[in-house]
């Protein structure tokens, strides 16, 4: 570690500062494993049964604006914000009106289940809102690339 003979340049036999690295890499390790087990909860939007598509995903932004609706009808915006389907269209466009025009896509994550028209009352209350940009999310089938 730091220890000297008696004799060294700065006149004294007094302790040497050296910065311990231990502590720091234990810190670091701790919150590395913190990440690596949080990393996955932070999926947005409401566990639902997706209908499976051929397509490949779509690249997109992590800020993106999610509706789910699960197989009652419930409608979310987010995560676990419950809303009335009525609501949506106002709400959505109060959100998007403070984003930029590039930034202005919803995307609806609604359950294989769910009746159709539901999904038809939310998507024509977001389109009389002025929100032109509606994406459908699916999830892939199995063995599809």
């Amino acid at each position: 570690m730091g220890f000297s003979s008696g004799g060294d340049s700065y006149g004294g036999s007094g302790p040497m500062a050296e910065i311990n690295v231990t502590p720091l890499v234990d810190v670091m390790l701790v919150l590395l494993i913190i990440f690596m087990v949080a990393a996955p909860m932070l999926q947005q939007g409401v566990e639902v049964n997706l209908p499976k598509a051929t397509n490949a995903p779509l690249p997109g932004s992590s800020d993106q604006l999610m509706i789910s609706i699960d197989q009652k009808g419930t409608v979310f915006l987010g995560a676990g914000n419950e809303i009335a389907p009525a609501e949506v269209g106002t709400k959505v466009a109060v959100i998007l009106a403070k984003r930029a025009e590039e930034d202005r896509k919803v995307y609806i994550k609604a359950d294989a289940g769910l009746e159709y028209a539901v999904l038809m009352e939310v998507m024509s209350n977001l389109h009389q809102s002025g929100v032109t940009q509606i994406g459908l999310v699916s999830a892939p089938r199995p063995g599809a690339r």
